[in-house]
């Protein structure tokens, strides 16, 4: 598989991409390997590179960055371990940051905010990190630093440093008595004590040397000091430095131990490094696109360029004029003509190095829907060659590359010319540089130039699979617009240009007189084309931008109409609940009165104790019982039998306003259905569906109508409480004898409002005939009703 060439890459800027890329890793081994990223020739890889790229962009999104952070490269340590040779401390410590960053990651992805299986590309790499955190623990709670070995590291270790550290202390109390002695007061230069060739010594008075016998150790640099280790402490030392060595032979078998507990699992902090560096290169390709506001390119099989509102990634957001260019489907051959600094030069890299982008797995800075194909290899012609090494003239230095790019170029080859055939005489160059373009067109590869030469451009005008372009230019400014218009060839403006800084008029005129009226005429043909084809653009900017604030406006049309829709849902709704709250606090109090009457009625026993003239007790009592409680109850059924009727009414009251809220459903209407028509009191039957107006058949008692489905109220349905009460229609005119009275009751269906009501009235009923034992028929046992009565 061929490589793409440095050289053509460098051309295209290329490596300035890698270093901004690499801006965004936070390893050093993530940075090197953004560094060394070439673009792809082979499509299965320059698609998995973008399939990376996407998911990473998208977890992004989703939870924020990955928490890398910088790690050392642990290959040569993994190198010592498999030649059985033991790690120190520092390089422990930085396989342990591997482990610990590998179990961390792992970690991370796998939380529960997110689905993994969203992201299959990653998963593979986040599941093939390597994690053992008993091993990670062991390293991290033995070694505190590069410099330091924790005391807990071993028990050996924790005994000799306990003992070290006792016998410092008998070291560091003899020498204190001796330099706050009053016997040596005026020896003691300093009461200090210090450490000479790692043995604790005081500090002595140069002239009293002799007076404290000892070993002497250092003298100051103005000899006026001499170090002692006084005689007292010399055993102790001595002891203490038996302690020191065998402190470090006990450390050197920690980190020996350490070291062999890491060499089972060398291919897996070896696999761990490499997948570190590639999340981190991963990521950093994802942010970069965040960065740069791209989007995922569209890999093509048709050998098609299509790039829309393309930005080139190195100049200034606030700066970049985007361009689109399409190139491949009906031309392989693109020409690009117009005065220079016209933004020709950009164009061409802007192609190249997006192209060269995709095919390393970066996004591009593009609309969406835009789409390259994976070429084998890009080659580009671009700048000023010129080498004084190699005596070589701009003209010849352009020939060298363009030959090389015949001999390696193929139709699957991506080629840029830049200025082609220029540096040499205009006859002779304009030939060679059509005689070359035609080449490359045979070939069938895929080729951008641009030229000055009107030979050039009109070549393009009538050969097949060529297309002229122009770089537009801003003559009132003398600026570069960096707009692309394709389908119009450009204009040179040299004579615009020169008059405009004030070339004078007798030498313009003068020079227009020495060109052919051909050369005239087709110069006007093209200023009138390339004036019509920018008033089309910019019309059809316009239309662009009048289109898409049509689209906004239409779509927050349709939102504020299912705002309403759903706040005249609600209101209707809560309207309902308010008056099913009215009803039902009214039926408590029915319930209530009810209540406090039967109570009344009993106390009317208490009237068998009147003696009324001329009546018995008896008499009187039975009086009271017959008549008086008959119009008691008479008088409640009344009440209850209106609230019954309150409640249907108002419940078939809101089911027609809820339900002619509500457009009807075409296809809820059958022949045969009820409905109510919008200013009809009748019910009305259909006979036949909607026709070809829309209109449907409607039959009222003998008479039959054509009407709108937009006429219907509603479908009428029907009253869910005559099938189901069918006790309370039964015994509405009861006399509440018992054999009216069953002994069961059946309210499936109902919903807790309702079932309470028929309930609580089929009760009283029972209870004034004497009925013991009733059954009740419910749902499925939510416990509703008994919370309702409760």
């Amino acid at each position: 598989m061929k490589s793409f060439e440095n050289n053509n890459l460098e051309k295209l800027e290329y490596n300035l991409i890698l270093e901004k890329l690499s801006l965004f890793c936070k390893t050093y081994l993530g940075k090197n390997f953004c560094m060394n990223l070439k673009p792809s020739s082979n499509k299965v890889e320059v698609k998995k590179l973008l399939n990376q790229t996407e998911e990473a962009f998208n977890f992004i999104i989703r939870k924020g960055n990955l928490p890398i952070y910088e790690i050392s490269d642990i290959s040569l340590y993994l190198k010592k371990l498999e030649s059985n040779t033991s790690l120190s401390a520092k390089a422990l410590l930085e396989i342990a940051n591997i482990l610990k960053l590998s179990r961390e990651l792992k970690e991370y992805f796998k939380s529960d905010d997110i689905e993994t299986d969203e992201f299959t590309v990653l998963s593979a790499y986040f599941n093939n990190l390597y994690s053992n955190p008993d091993l990670e623990k062991s390293i991290l709670s033995a070694i505190i630093d590069e410099n330091n070995i924790a005391d807990n590291a071993s028990a050996k270790l924790s005994s000799i440093r306990k003992e070290k550290r006792k016998l410092e202390a008998q070291i560091k109390d003899s020498l204190n008595k001796t330099i706050h002695s009053s016997t040596y007061s005026n020896a003691i230069m300093e009461q200090i004590i210090t450490i000479k060739n790692d043995r604790y010594v005081i500090p002595v008075k140069e002239e009293y040397r002799s007076k404290i016998k000892g070993f002497i150790h250092d003298i100051s640099a103005s000899g006026s000091t001499v170090f002692i280790e006084p005689m007292q402490v010399f055993e102790l030392n001595n002891n203490l430095q038996t302690f020191k060595i065998e402190e470090n032979i006990e450390i050197e078998h920690i980190l020996e131990s350490l070291s062999f507990k890491i060499v089972p699992y060398l291919a897996e902090l070896k696999n761990n490094l490499s997948l570190i560096t590639l999340l981190d290169f991963i990521f950093a390709k994802a942010s970069f696109a965040k960065d740069i506001n791209a989007t995922c390119p569209y890999i093509n099989e048709n050998k098609i360029i299509n790039l829309i509102q393309a930005r080139h990634p190195l100049i200034d957001k606030s700066q970049v004029i985007p361009i689109d260019i399409k190139i491949g489907d009906e031309y392989s051959s693109l020409i690009i003509t117009g005065p220079n600094t016209g933004g020709k030069t950009v164009t061409l890299k802007t192609v190249g190095l997006l192209t060269a982008m995709a095919c390393s797995g970066l996004f591009i800075p593009t609309k969406e829907n835009s789409s390259i194909y994976v070429f084998d290899n890009i080659f580009a012609d671009i700048g000023d060659e010129q080498s004084i090494e190699q005596s070589l003239s701009t003209f010849s230095s352009h020939i060298v590359n363009i030959i090389n790019i015949i001999k390696n170029s193929t139709s699957d080859s991506l080629i840029l010319l830049d200025e082609l055939g220029s540096g040499t005489d205009p006859i002779e160059g304009s030939a060679l540089a059509i005689s070359i373009l035609d080449y490359f067109n045979k070939q069938s590869s895929i080729t951008i130039a641009t030229t000055h030469y009107n030979e050039v451009k009109n070549y393009a005008l009538v050969t097949n699979g060529f297309e002229n372009a122009s770089s537009g230019f801003d003559l009132e400014t003398l600026t570069p617009t960096y707009k692309l218009l394709i389908g119009v060839p450009g204009k040179s403006n040299a004579f615009e240009i020169s008059k405009r800084l004030g070339l004078s008029e007798n030498i313009l005129d003068n020079a227009k007189s020495l060109l052919k009226q051909d050369d005239i005429n087709i110069e006007e043909l093209l200023k009138n084309i390339y004036d019509d084809k920018l008033i089309v653009e910019n019309t059809k900017n316009e239309i662009e931008k009048n289109k898409t604030q049509i689209e906004n406006l239409r779509k927050s049309l349709e939102q504020e109409i299912i705002n309403q829709k759903e706040e005249k849902n609600i209101k209707f709704e809560k309207a309902k609940q308010e008056s099913q709250n009215m009803l039902i606090s009214a039926k408590e109090q029915i319930n209530n009165t009810i209540n406090e009457l039967n109570d009344l009625y009993d106390n009317f026993k208490d009237l068998e104790n009147i003696d009324f003239v001329n009546w018995s007790d008896t008499e009187i009592a039975n009086f009271v019982k017959k008549h008086f409680k008959k119009g008691i109850l008479t008088e409640a059924n009344s009440i209850r039998k209106k609230y019954n009727d309150s409640f249907n009414n108002f419940k078939s009251d809101n089911e027609d306003k809820i339900n002619s809220s509500k457009e009807i459903d075409k296809n809820e209407l059958k022949i045969g259905s009820k409905i109510k028509l919008y200013n009809f009191s009748d019910i009305g039957t259909i006979i036949s569906l909607p026709n070809k107006s829309g209109k449907i058949q409607v039959q009222f008692s003998n008479s039959k109508m054509y009407t709108n489905i937009s006429d219907i109220e509603r479908i009428v349905t029907e009253d869910i409480n005559n099938s189901v009460n069918s006790y309370s229609k039964s015994s509405k005119h009861s006399n509440l004898k018992s054999k009216q009275i069953t002994s069961e009751i059946n309210v499936i269906g109902q919903n807790v409002e309702e079932a309470c009501f028929i309930i609580d009235k089929y009760l009283d009923d029972c209870s004034l005939s004497k009925l013991s034992t009733v059954r009740i028929i419910h749902g499925k046992g939510t416990r509703k009703i008994k919370r309702r009565n409760s």
